[in-house]
C-alpha cells in the first residue's frame, strides 16, 4: 500500500484507466481518490462536481450516481468539522445513489465500484468513533 502524505496507508490509489490517454473523467476520478486519502473531502466533492455540474439536470443514471458520491465526500467533511448529524442526513443521499450502481453502461463502471468501497469504508473510519 501507497503511504498518503498524511502518513496514513492509502486503501486506494488513483490510477490510470486502460486506455493510454487519460480523459478528463478519469483524470477527475483519480482526483477525487487522492483527495479522499488525504482527507481533504471538498476538495474531493469539488472534483466530482465538475462531471456532475454541468449535467446536473440531465435524467441520466451516471450523473446521479456520481451526486451521490459527492455528497458522501460532503458528508465525510461534515464529521470532519464536528457536525456528525448533518453529516447523517447527507449520507442518506448517498445511499438514494448508490443503488444506480452497475444499472447503466459506462467505461466506468469498475471505478465506480471502487469509490463505492473506498467511501464506504471511509465512512466505518470516521463514524467508528461517534
Amino acid at each position: 500500500m501507497k503511504t498518503s502524505r498524511g502518513g496514513r496507508k492509502a486503501m486506494f490509489q488513483a490510477k490510470p484507466h486502460k486506455r493510454c490517454t487519460m480523459t478528463k473523467h478519469e483524470s477527475l476520478i483519480n482526483e477525487f481518490i487522492l483527495c479522499i486519502n488525504e482527507t481533504r473531502y471538498y476538495d474531493a466533492h469539488e472534483a466530482l462536481e465538475e462531471i456532475w455540474f454541468p449535467r446536473r439536470f440531465e435524467e441520466d443514471k451516471e450523473m446521479k450516481l456520481i451526486k451521490g458520491f459527492i455528497n458522501a465526500a460532503v458528508s465525510f467533511e461534515l464529521i470532519k468539522k464536528g457536525r456528525p448529524e448533518s453529516s447523517k442526513k447527507v449520507w442518506k443521499n448517498y445511499e438514494k445513489y448508490i443503488i444506480l450502481l452497475g444499472s447503466f453502461e459506462s467505461p466506468y463502471n469498475g471505478r465506480y465500484q471502487e469509490l463505492d468501497h473506498l467511501v464506504r469504508q471511509k465512512k466505518s473510519e470516521l463514524t467508528s468513533n461517534l
